[in-house]
Order: C-alpha cells, then sequence, then structure tokens
C-alpha cells in the first residue's frame, strides 16, 4: 500500500497486518525519485531520517504496539519549518541551509502523534511571493507547465501527487489556500494562534498561520487535531438548512476569472439543490482588506529581513529583494492604521456569521498560471478572497469544486473565529455532496 491512501485506509492497513511502515516510506521515496525531477516539491526528502523512523515504527507494529493517531503516516512539512538533524533552507540563497538543534512545536506534536515526518517541501523564498531562480518554482501535478501555487506549492504538490498523504504549510494572505485550490486537494488555514510557530520562521507575526494539507476534509480535521493539540470532532452537519453566505466581491467578473466563477455558481446551484439556503452578504471593511494585508505584512517581513538583508542583499532572489524594499519604505503610520484596522476588522467579519453559518467564494478566482503572480490587490489578484481572512484571524479553507479542462478550481469557506471544527464539519458535507453530484 502507498503513502497515496488516506489516514483511515493506511491505519486500517497496518492493524491488518496488509502493509508496514517501511513498505509506506519506500514506495513514498520510490515516487519522489520518478515525480520531483518534474515537480520540484522536495528540498530534501530526508530519507535517512524517515527510514530510520519507519523501520522503529515497523519493529512496533510487529511488537503490538502501534500508537498515536498518526501511527506511520507520512507528513511532509514545508522547509522553513524547522526538523531537528535536518537543513532547513527557506527556498532561499541569502544563507546556506541551517540544520536544525531542535523540532518545531507542531513537529513535535506530529512525532509525538505517530507521524513519520517525510520530508521537507519547497516553497517561495521565505513564503514571500517569489520563487528564488536558483531553486525554482514547484510544478502542477496536473499540468507541470504551470505553478502548484505559493508560497506552501511544496506541500500542495507533494499530496496532490500521491507522494505523501499529509502535509503542513504556512499562511500569511493564501499560502494554502491558494496552492490547494491549485492543486485540487484541500488545505486549512486555521483560527490566528491554534496551531504554535515556535520553531517556524516567520514573514508577519500578525498575520502568520501554519495548518494541514491533505485529500479529503476528513484527514484535514485529524491532522489539525494534531498540529492544535486538542480534538477536532467533525459533527455530521446536513445541507438542509444551510445557510451559506456568497461574498459577491469575491467572486471575479473578468475574463480572466470567468472559468472559475462558472465552476463556482455551478457548486452553488448544486448545493442550493440539495437544501443549502444561499444568502448574499457583505461588509464595507471587506474592500480594504487586502490593501491593510500589505501594510501589515510588507514592513513586518522587512524588519524581520533587517539584518541579513543588510548583510547579504544579493543572495535574495531580485523579486524578494524588491518587495523588503518597499517594505522598508511603508510609513509606520500607516503600519498602525492597519493594526487598528486589523482589531475592528475581525468583530465586522464575525458579525457577518448572523445571516449565515460559513461564508463561501472562489479559493482564487483563476486556475494555476504559468508562474506565481506578486502580491497585489484588485480584482484579478491571486488573494482576492483568500487576504481577508488573514487579517481577521478566521479559520478559512479550500476544496474542490471542480476541473476547468485539466487544471482544478477551489472553493474558499470561512466560518466563525475559534470554529475551526464547525467550519470542517461544513466543509465535509459540502465535500461529500460536491462528489456526488
Amino acid at each position: 500500500m502507498a503513502a497515496s491512501e488516506g489516514i483511515a485506509a493506511l491505519s486500517r492497513a497496518y492493524r491488518a497486518g496488509q502493509t508496514t511502515p517501511v513498505d509506506v516510506v519506500q514506495a513514498a521515496l520510490a515516487r519522489i525519485a520518478a515525480r520531483d525531477p518534474v515537480l520540484n516539491a522536495f528540498a530534501d526528502p530526508m530519507a535517512a531520517q524517515a527510514m530510520a523512523q519507519a523501520e522503529a515504527m515497523t519493529a512496533a507494529q510487529a511488537a503490538g504496539q502501534a500508537a498515536g493517531p498518526l501511527f506511520g503516516i507520512p507528513v511532509a512539512v514545508k522547509d522553513l519549518i524547522e526538523v531537528a538533524g535536518a537543513p532547513t533552507g527557506y527556498g532561499t540563497m541569502a544563507v546556506p541551509p541551517r540544520v536544525a538543534a531542535r523540532d518545531a512545536a507542531l513537529v513535535a506534536r506530529l512525532r509525538a502523534a505517530g507521524a513519520i515526518i517525510m520530508g521537507k517541501t519547497n516553497l517561495l523564498e521565505y513564503a514571500y511571493g517569489v520563487a528564488h531562480p536558483a531553486i525554482g518554482q514547484t510544478n502542477n501535478p496536473h499540468d507541470p507547465t504551470r505553478t502548484a501555487g505559493g508560497s506552501s506549492g511544496g506541500s500542495a504538490a507533494a499530496v496532490a501527487d500521491g507522494i505523501v498523504p499529509l502535509a503542513v504549510g504556512t499562511d500569511t494572505g493564501g499560502s494554502i489556500r491558494i496552492p490547494a485550490a491549485y492543486c485540487g486537494i484541500v488545505g486549512m488555514k486555521p483560527t490566528f494562534g491554534l496551531v504554535p510557530l515556535d520553531g517556524v520562521f516567520p514573514l508577519s507575526w500578525s498575520l502568520d498561520h501554519a495548518g494541514p494539507l491533505a485529500r479529503s476534509v476528513e484527514d484535514a480535521a485529524a491532522l489539525l487535531a494534531v498540529l492544535a493539540d486538542r480534538p477536532i470532532v467533525l459533527a455530521d452537519a446536513g445541507l438542509d438548512g444551510l445557510r451559506i453566505g456568497i461574498v459577491r466581491r469575491h467572486v471575479s467578473s473578468t475574463p480572466l476569472g470567468r472559468d472559475v466563477t462558472r465552476l463556482f455558481e455551478a457548486a452553488m446551484a448544486r448545493l442550493e439543490a440539495a437544501g443549502a439556503r444561499l444568502v448574499e452578504v457583505d461588509h464595507p471593511m471587506l474592500a480594504e482588506a487586502n490593501a491593510r494585508l500589505i501594510s501589515i505584512l510588507m514592513p513586518e517581513a522587512s524588519v524581520i529581513h533587517a539584518e541579513l538583508f543588510a548583510q547579504n542583499p544579493d543572495g535574495y532572489a531580485p523579486g524578494t529583494r524588491q518587495q523588503i524594499v518597499a517594505g522598508f519604505d511603508i510609513p509606520a503610520t500607516e503600519h498602525v492604521r492597519a493594526l487598528r484596522f486589523q482589531r475592528a476588522f475581525r468583530d465586522a467579519v464575525e458579525g457577518m456569521f448572523a445571516t449565515c453559518d460559513v461564508l463561501a467564494a472562489p479559493a482564487v478566482p483563476f486556475v494555476a498560471p504559468i508562474e506565481d503572480p506578486e502580491i497585489a490587490e484588485g480584482e484579478d489578484s491571486e488573494m482576492l478572497a483568500s487576504g481577508f481572512a488573514n487579517v481577521s484571524g478566521h479559520p478559512a479553507l479550500s476544496l474542490p469544486c471542480g476541473m476547468a479542462g485539466q487544471l482544478p478550481a477551489g472553493l474558499q469557506l470561512v466560518g466563525p473565529f475559534g470554529d475551526d471544527a464547525g467550519l470542517l464539519s461544513v466543509a465535509r458535507t459540502i465535500e461529500s455532496a460536491l462528489q456526488a453530484s
């Protein structure tokens, strides 16, 4: 049985003695060898470490000591997350890879749950929106001439291509949900602060999140429960009477977004026919959210990179270097105003749930492009729908909602602050309905 199987199937196979963690890791490494020259998804497969873990777990399995909700499940992690004894490369040439002395807090939780850490995945440089030309972008498993998305593209591609069932990414303006949409999988940005970021290199301390990528909502929930170190119990939410709030301003009306908008509208029509109630929702503060996100993200990123940038500016990709310089030019008053906006905006978004149970829009207004667009705002912005949830901190996820030719589109769902389990429950119901139709 390969690592492409989901958590439940792999766990059953382990209990039945049909496969072992060594078998699963060997299959994953074989697929990396075959596919990564095309995908460029892995910075480091961590083959020796992964096999050592698999051998120890196979011995535990033989002794009847298999334990943990993710026992023997391979999980890839983005290459700005520390894994003890493994190099962290950050997707950059500004510094050489640094071998981590300890696990990030979330990696320690994965190990405690029995997961096998299955490689460090490629990312845009320091997760800042540009692929370093010496490293290259991660390519889309559905069409390798197109990007897998950023900045967690390596994690998304590794899951979508069946190399691993689970991966961890980070999300500051959509960097889990965007590649999940491009690659046709589930990706979730949890509620702000739910998953610890100790040992994760920051981009913006006011906006950063870490979260799961998986091929199903149920698997994403299982991974989030481990990352958050708390139960995530999915309820049997029905579609009948479910109030889905359509955020119309996040639905593209331009030619670039035509295909994804069509798939989104078709998905909403199917859900309405199955009993859901569609309501239009909006708030005037949404119009400012992405501009405020940029006014928070760019100065904070420039502060984080100030010392290294002063030492080795030429080590950065030209596009990253340009963004860091631009961040230094944003006035402190603009950053402060954006932070004040952020505090009020969380309450504004929460108030939208008075008339709906979940917010919905296309996760990205278009399918995977040839290369990752620059960070921007506007109707054709990659983060048209995703950025606001980073500013407000609300839980948000992308799940597949159809194909435009050979390229997938994603449906973004956003839930009330702190109700990650409720959002995942609704998402599982919607996922099931869309798969059945």
